[in-house]
Order: C-alpha cells, then sequence, then structure tokens
C-alpha cells in the first residue's frame, strides 16, 4: 500500500493563506516533507504536536530547521484528541491574525492534519471576522476531517457569536 503524499490544504482567510497539514515525517521520509514545506514559503508553523511525537516521526528538528530557514515557529502541544489546556490565545490570536492581515502565510499542523489542526484553523477564521458555520463549511472543504470531537469543536467556537 502506497503511502499518502504530505499534503498542504489551503484556505485564503484575512488577507492571507492559513493551512493545515499533517507533521512533517508522517507519510514519507522528514525530508521529502520539509521540502514541501519549506517549497510552500510559510511565514509561521505552529506545531499542535508533542515533542514525542516530532521525535518519533523523525521531526525532532523541526523548529530548528525553520529558524534557520527564517521561518516562526509556535509549539504548542496538545495531547492526541485534545484541546489546548494552557496557552495565550489571546496573543496567538492576534500574533496568527496580524499575520494574516499582512497576506502571510501560516501552517498549523498537528499528527494527522485533523483534529488538533482543524480546531486550531477554525477558531483562527472565527476571530479572523468569518461567520462559524461557513467558516467549518469551507474548513471542512478543503479537509473533510477537519476537528474530530464534540470538545474540539467546543473550544473552536467558544469566541463564536453567531
Amino acid at each position: 500500500m502506497a503511502l499518502p503524499d504530505f499534503t498542504i490544504h489551503s484556505l485564503g482567510v484575512g488577507g492571507g493563506v492559513l493551512a493545515i497539514s499533517p507533521i512533517p515525517g508522517r507519510s514519507r521520509h522528514y525530508q521529502a516533507d520539509w521540502d514541501r514545506l519549506l517549497a510552500w514559503n510559510p511565514a509561521c508553523v505552529i506545531s499542535l504536536t508533542t515533542t514525542a511525537e516530532l521525535q518519533r516521526k523523525g521531526a525532532g528538528s523541526l523548529g530548528q530547521d525553520l529558524a534557520n530557514a527564517g521561518i516562526s515557529w509556535m509549539h504548542l502541544p496538545i495531547a492526541d484528541m485534545g484541546v489546548p489546556d494552557r496557552f495565550d490565545w489571546p496573543d496567538l490570536r492576534d500574533r496568527v491574525c496580524g499575520l494574516l492581515q499582512n497576506k502571510g502565510r501560516v501552517l498549523v499542523h498537528c499528527y494527522g492534519g485533523c483534529g488538533r489542526s482543524g480546531m486550531l484553523a477554525l477558531r483562527l477564521m472565527i476571530a479572523a471576522g468569518e461567520a462559524p458555520d461557513m467558516a467549518l463549511e469551507r474548513l471542512r472543504g478543503a479537509r473533510p476531517c477537519a476537528i474530530e470531537t464534540d470538545e474540539q469543536m467546543a473550544w473552536a467556537r467558544q469566541d463564536a457569536t453567531a
């Protein structure tokens, strides 16, 4: 059985591009996925995987590799199928929405590119001004598996007013 390619699922958000993907190295060699990530030209990469997940897939050097390439990195580990238990949401929101408003490209990844990354992407889309239901429809149009649990959906929509 052939392994799937490392795919970056992109959406226009807030004037920039927001994307979700699996962890580099999940399906094949880390270097091949790294090359695709680098070619996508992100201004920022947000890793929602644990350090153990990064190391297990050969991506333990991701943060340093991104720094060497001049790409901003945020490591916000969340347990698989989980939601954030502590990080500064207002700071993250403001930093990412600022990048998007300036036509930046932001890549969010978790292990499979579905639950955790979809959860954060949806919340960022809502923070950028999208209506929650339309944002979810667009997100799942690009990545049908985005957001895997009711708890992730509740976390993603907690700032939604509609």
